[in-house]
């Protein structure tokens, strides 16, 4: 079964840039659509954007339109998320999610593996 790694979260300041990185293990990395959602104390686990194998792309939050852009490279079976112009109110833990098959969602049902997540703390 495909397992996914995050990586790249951290501290960083208001305004400022965090490259995340999703690294799956196994061969049909290039089968699956894989995604991003966060979780901010005390709230759920929401989706912020997804990408197919195809390369076509959804982003699910209003607030990260225009400052969040999802890739992939395939024969690095690594998906990633750059983030710009980041607020406090981004900070969260980043979840990388391989959905279950070659689309996407911005619900979490239809993932089928999770990373162990990476903290994104935007803070002065």
């Amino acid at each position: 079964q495909l397992q996914v790694a995050e990586s790249g979260g951290g501290l960083v300041q208001p305004g400022g840039s965090l490259r995340l990185s999703c690294t799956a293990s196994g061969s049909t990395f290039a089968r699956y659509a894989f995604g991003w959602f966060r979780q901010a104390p005390g709230k759920g686990r929401e989706g912020v954007s997804c990408i197919t194998s195809a390369n076509s792309t959804n982003y699910f939050l209003v607030s990260g339109q225009g400052r969040f852009t999802i890739s992939r490279d395939n024969s690095q079976n690594t998906v990633f998320l750059q983030m710009t112009s980041l607020k406090p109110e981004d900070s969260a833990i980043y979840y990388c999610a391989r959905y279950i098959d070659n689309f996407c969602s911005q619900y979490s049902n239809w993932v089928a593996s999770w990373g162990q997540g990476t903290q994104v703390t935007v803070s002065s």
